[in-house]
């Protein structure tokens, strides 16, 4: 084959190899963010509405681009002289794709509206939890537990959980408290168990989880909120109710608190640097605006969900947070080896 003829070929097959390669990326055996396997009842309904609407979308689509590749061809410039026959101002063409159109948006809105209104609704025997969008992490609070916590999401199965959503923005580290109606729009999307919803600053939004097994389900904000919106990650873990009141229950306890060694050299130092006022403990603190640490041991990641809680890992955030998460609220608070050694062993004791 000539060189010409085969660098002509070669410039062709680039586009298919492309799409070949792009189509591959979708294929996974283990896709966290498959919205198409749903987990539980809320999802399950959102699927069953977005099928049918997404078939609509696929016919309207093969009619019309079937449409614009006919006319391209059939009414192609053969280099002669003068204009097809033009069909502007036909009343049958007019009243036709204006009546289409209009069905079509019908048939997509009824089931919609429908939908949107079945699922605000809150029955009884649900669970409520608070979610507080702050950037980058999330908190929950549970009303009915008195507990607060970060980044995992606890809830039982074969029961609907009702968050209520909310954007804070954090003051200047350890001087001002959570503040309301100020800062940016956050996105709360698990995409396993239900659909996004914005959260947004000075307004409660809502939304309905509920799951159909234990298990855990990954979730993302999925609103550009920062420098770190791509670490501002959720975990909803799912319990069986039994499972789920032994969580709650540890979860009420107290702080550990330890009576010597490193972990108590790390105590002093969280009082002393300043953590304190930030991060809340059980029976030590009462900070605010960081995610409450009382039982920071018993979740597998911390810093929003990026991180596996190791010492290694928390040695390094404790060196430097803005360093590891950009544009962390943390500042970096110059401690020593001793201090961070300290830290770690105490962080690592309240389970």
């Amino acid at each position: 084959m000539p060189d010409r003829q085969f660098g002509r070929l070669r410039r062709a097959t680039r586009p298919a190899l492309a799409s070949l390669i792009l189509l591959a990326t979708a294929c996974a055996k283990n896709a966290p963010y498959d919205t198409l396997s749903p987990e539980g009842p809320i999802a399950r309904t959102q699927d069953a509405l977005f099928k049918p609407v997404f078939w609509i979308a696929v016919v309207v689509f093969v009619l019309v681009e079937g449409a614009l590749v006919y006319a391209m061809v059939r009414f192609r410039d053969r280099g002669q002289e003068g204009l097809p026959r033009q069909v502007h101002g036909s009343p049958k063409l007019e009243i036709a794709w204006t009546i289409a159109p209009a069905l079509i948006l019908a048939a997509i809105a009824v089931p919609t509206v429908v939908t949107i209104f079945d699922l605000s609704e809150r029955q009884p025997g649900g669970m409520k939890v608070n979610v507080i969008g702050h950037q980058w992490w999330w908190e929950y609070r549970y009303p009915d537990g008195g507990v607060v916590t970060a980044t995992d999401l606890h809830i039982p199965t074969g029961r609907p959980v009702y968050l209520d959503l909310e954007a804070y923005e954090e003051g200047p580290v350890a001087t001002t408290p959570a503040k309301k109606d100020e800062g940016v729009i956050h996105s709360f999307w698990p995409p396993k168990l239900a659909g996004k919803q914005d959260v947004v600053p000075g307004r409660v939004n809502r939304m309905t989880i509920q799951a159909d097994r234990p298990g855990v389900y990954e979730g993302q904000c999925a609103e550009f909120c920062g420098l770190s919106h791509a670490n501002m990650r959720l975990t909803v873990i799912a319990h069986s109710q039994q499972d789920f009141d032994r969580w709650l229950a540890d979860q009420k306890r107290p702080a550990a608190q330890p009576s010597g060694g490193r972990a108590a050299s790390g105590l002093q130092a969280f009082r002393e640097k300043g953590c304190a006022s930030c991060h809340a403990i059980g029976g030590v603190s009462e900070g605010l605006g960081g995610p409450n640490l009382t039982h920071l041991a018993s979740r597998e990641t911390f810093a929003g969900g990026t991180f596996r809680r190791t010492d290694e890992n928390l040695e390094q955030w404790l060196r430097n947070p803005p360093g590891m998460k950009p544009g962390s609220k943390m500042p970096n608070l110059n401690l020593s080896q001793d201090e961070i050694d300290g830290l770690v062993a105490y962080l690592q004791t309240l389970k």
